[in-house]
């Protein structure tokens, strides 16, 4: 097994792509011993160099470290989150605190820092460019924030929470999927679920199978507060079930875990030296300060509830009632959207089928504004039958990387959609990106076709515009590569990507019946808009409630944590301060569930999605009206910021681009906010 370990050595396969059908479950753990073991030894020859510090012998050495584990990392966690299984999810128990453990032996390594940081305070005379001057920044800026400053009694102690928030956070998301998967309903007959389109109950049928309820009908939780299915089942107490299981998951299991991580995050914010988690957090992120954030919460969260009280009072009168409950809202909606706007939502699903979404629609705006070609590489083999490879070719025909969609949900992915690298482009390397994009769309029977929602199309432009950040990467060195970019910035190059959906040549191309091939009706791409504006201050509200929930948890002082079981009692209050507290509407995400930030990489940082969409809305006004033509257009966004990664300043990279600082005019404008 020692000497056949796929990862000891680079694939050979196309791309440097995973030698999956190498891959067994008992290599990953050899593979991250010998990794973490490699990498010390690596650090170790830096440091013991007789000659003094230089670029080439300490930061790019540094760079060329861990490729063993850098490997098995990829893959691993990929797994993790997209096909796991008993023996990965124990693993994953087992790994994670000691890779924390290796992670921080490189951060606060003494003799490692004194070369950066000697090297740091000569940069002015190093005749470094700029590419190697931002990696020198971010390889020292890291390691002081990290603690490399710190005394070794306060390190020892900041090793032991890096360690137990890692735990924690492994056990915050095995906790979830069970919950969620737990939460899933199971129905008798067909007839309960009267109100969903065909597709989807027979979809609901095949999970049951898959979940080995043969006969019957389940509804498996999305990651969100608010099912989609709200919007279209008939019974409202079918409706109230499936908001409830929804709204419970995690509360016993997740929630002392939540004030757990806070209560850490928040030591270790104060022995690093912040007032609070967030406070660490924002000051390597493009907003800088917690009152900056503060600044964009007081501008967008009054309008917002305005906006959906009175969508609310409209909902109430249609359904003939008082004030409109949370489990109505959605299905309420769809009536008003289908009275005033003459929009059935369930109508526009067969124009828009999975695949030609995917290929006319996707990739087709890809070549439109970038000029790349995508073939299917079935030779290759990918980590599931359901994922599927793509070869990418630039606009002269020179190869680009590859693209894995994996668009299915199974009980052996986690929830959400997201966008990974399984290998990240590199030229100082030799790499070229392997990119993979997930969804949760659930899985029809053998055969039937895979009609989406609208919003399940706008998430598959969104993901592949992360996947566009790093398939277009162009940088020399791996911690600049791709998505290595500010948590409040990431989001912004995936957000622009969704205006191409209803883009009317990208929309006109891909939205066709999946069964006589005839275009959407030429009106309801109008309609369709119109109707989305009808709704703009529920997703708003919805998603600041969640931004300021995070907010809340991350902002904590050492000290000032609940106690364990009243983390439903804290979030109930963080609302209510925030003015968030509505009843009809509950934040995207509860604590229980809300795996961005107690699971992934997202504390204090889910503010980032709106942030991020102030560039997103001024950029799509450039596109619009900066009078070149759509390729014209790309290639600069392309050139200025999608292909530098995190080798320039983000917000400079944007102004590069438009040509100035951001302007939030587009975004009130988008939401109906102005004023």
């Amino acid at each position: 097994m020692t000497t056949s370990n796929p990862f000891f050595e680079p694939s050979d396969l196309p791309y440097g792509l995973p030698p999956f059908a190498r891959i067994r479950n008992d290599h990953f753990l050899p593979a991250f011993t010998r990794g973490m073991a490699d990498q010390r030894d690596e650090v170790a020859a830096i440091t013991a160099g007789a000659e003094p510090a230089t670029f080439e012998n300490t930061v790019e050495a540094l760079e060329r470290s861990g490729a063993v584990l850098d490997r098995v990392r990829r893959v691993f966690f990929n797994k993790v989150a997209a096909d796991t299984d008993d023996e990965i999810q124990a693993l994953e128990v087992e790994i994670t605190p000691r890779l924390a453990a290796h992670d921080d032996l490189l951060l606060l390594d003494p003799a490692l820092f004194d070369r950066l940081d000697a090297l740091w305070e000569q940069r002015g005379t190093l005749g470094l460019d700029e590419e190697q001057l931002r990696l020198l920044e971010r390889h020292h800026t890291h390691r002081v924030r990290a603690g490399a400053r710190l005394a070794p009694e306060q390190q020892r102690r900041l090793r032991e929470l890096n360690a137990e928030i890692a735990a924690l956070c492994t056990e915050f998301g095995q906790n979830l999927r069970v919950d969620t998967a737990a939460a899933a309903l199971v129905l008798d007959r067909a007839e309960e679920l009267a109100g969903l389109p065909a597709d989807q109950i027979a979809a609901a049928a095949e999970n049951a199978r898959a979940l080995g309820h043969p006969g019957r009908f389940a509804l498996a939780l999305k990651n969100f507060s608010c099912q989609t299915e709200l919007a279209a089942l008939e019974d409202p107490a079918l409706r109230e079930r499936l908001l409830a299981a929804s709204l419970g998951r995690g509360v016993d299991s997740n929630g002392p875990i939540a004030v757990s991580l806070a209560g850490l995050r928040a030591e270790r914010a104060a022995l690093l030296g912040y007032p609070s988690h967030a406070a660490w957090e924002v000051a390597d992120r493009t907003a800088g300060t917690t009152a900056a954030v503060e600044e964009l919460f007081g501008r967008l969260v009054a309008p917002a509830v305005a906006n959906a009280e009175r969508e609310g009072a409209a909902l109430a009168e249609a359904a003939g009632v008082a004030e409109i409950g949370a489990a109505d809202w959605q299905y309420y909606s769809e009536r008003v959207r289908k009275e005033r706007f003459d929009l059935d939502a369930a109508a526009l699903r067969p124009y828009l089928e999975l695949d030609t979404v995917l290929h006319d629609g996707v990739f087709h705006a890809a070549g439109l504004v970038y000029g790349i070609t995508f073939t299917r590489r079935p030779d290759l083999v990918s980590y599931h039958p359901d994922a599927h490879i793509y070869e990418v070719h630039d606009a002269d025909g020179s190869p680009l990387g590859l693209y894995i969609g994996d668009f299915h949900a199974r009980e052996s992915k986690r929830g959400g959609a997201w966008m990974d690298s399984l290998v990240a482009q590199s030229k100082l390397l030799g790499q070229r990106p392997v990119v993979v994009n997930n969804l949760n769309i659930a899985k029809p029977p053998a055969g039937e076709p895979v009609l989406l929602s609208w919003r399940e199309v706008n998430t598959l432009f969104h993901e592949f515009g992360h996947a566009l950040h790093g398939l277009f990467s162009d940088v020399r060195y791996p911690l600049l590569s791709g998505t290595r970019v500010p948590r409040d910035f990431v989001e912004f190059p995936s957000q622009v990507n969704e205006m191409w959906a209803d883009w009317p040549e990208v929309l006109a191309h891909y939205a066709r019946h999946h069964v006589t091939g005839e275009p959407m009706p030429a009106e309801l791409p109008a309609r369709l808009r119109e109707a989305e504006n009808f709704g703009a201050g529920f997703r708003m509200v919805e998603h600041q409630a969640a931004a300021v929930l995070d907010w809340a948890w991350h902002t904590l002082a050492d000290g000032e944590v609940p106690d364990a079981d009243a983390a439903e009692d804290f979030e109930a209050a963080a609302l209510e301060r925030y003015g968030l507290a509505l009843a009809a509407i509950p934040p995207r995400y509860r604590t229980g569930y809300f795996a961005h930030i107690f699971n992934f990489g997202y504390a204090a940082g889910y503010y980032g999605y709106r942030w991020a969409e102030v560039l997103d809305a001024d950029t799509v006004r450039w596109f619009r009206e900066n009078g070149r033509t759509i390729r014209e257009s790309g290639e600069i966004f392309r050139r200025e910021l999608l292909g530098r990664g995190g080798s320039v300043d983000p917000l400079a990279a944007f102004r590069a681009v438009v040509g100035r600082d951001a302007d939030i005019g587009p975004l009130l404008d988008r939401h109906g906010l102005t004023g």
